[in-house]
């Protein structure tokens, strides 16, 4: 799987990049957050997050600026029935993911139901199971509140991304942190990946 690239820009368009690595050209799609913090003109040398999205008749790859936003894409069409990468793009498009974590800790559908392309059924199933099946919505609370750093918020929802339950992420996070405070997020994720394996 390609979970990251490196390389320069080739060209640039609204939601699409095609970035030369090695001489290898990617066509990598995009959310309108991602290029607001990439500023991607041709020449630059950018690193994406990415996700490689495999069906039958396509091959996609989708690609971020940070790893909170694959964290929530992966989130959304892992997590949420019905929600595919199409969907979970506008909504990285649609919000600020800061923004939309506080809509889905809050209960806000209605404002979610205003992104382009999602209706108010999606936007209710989205906030209910996000909610309901990982916790997701408590770790984010926690987050604001100040009760969790965010690093250690990342590090445990990149987990439940990878398809770990919350309370083992949880565990394997906080272990994580009493051996090594002051971890970055990728560290946190690196170690508790090693102790629950």
């Amino acid at each position: 799987m390609i979970v990251r690239l490196r390389g320069k820009v080739w060209e640039s368009f609204p939601n699409r990049l095609i970035l030369d690595v090695g001489g290898v050209g990617y066509e990598v799609l995009v959310p309108v957050s991602s290029v607001d913090q990439l500023n991607p003109v041709v020449g630059k040398e950018l690193e994406l997050r990415t996700y490689f999205h495999v069906r039958e008749n396509t091959q996609v790859l989708y690609g971020f600026a940070t790893e909170e936003e694959r964290d929530v894409f992966l989130l959304l069409i892992e997590r949420v029935t019905g929600i595919g990468p199409v969907i979970a793009m506008a909504v990285l498009s649609g919000m600020p993911v800061g923004r939309f974590k506080a809509c889905v800790a809050g209960g806000e559908s209605a404002e979610l139901s205003k992104i382009k392309g999602l209706g108010k059924k999606t936007a209710e199933r989205i906030v209910l199971e996000l909610k309901d099946k990982v916790g997701v919505a408590e770790t984010w609370a926690e987050v604001a509140s100040g009760a969790m750093a965010p690093t250690t918020a990342d590090a445990e929802l990149a987990l439940v991304a990878l398809g770990y339950k919350q309370v083992d992420a949880r565990k394997a996070v906080r272990k994580m942190l009493d051996e090594t405070p002051g971890a970055s997020t990728e560290e946190l994720v690196r170690g508790a990946l090693r102790s629950m394996s």
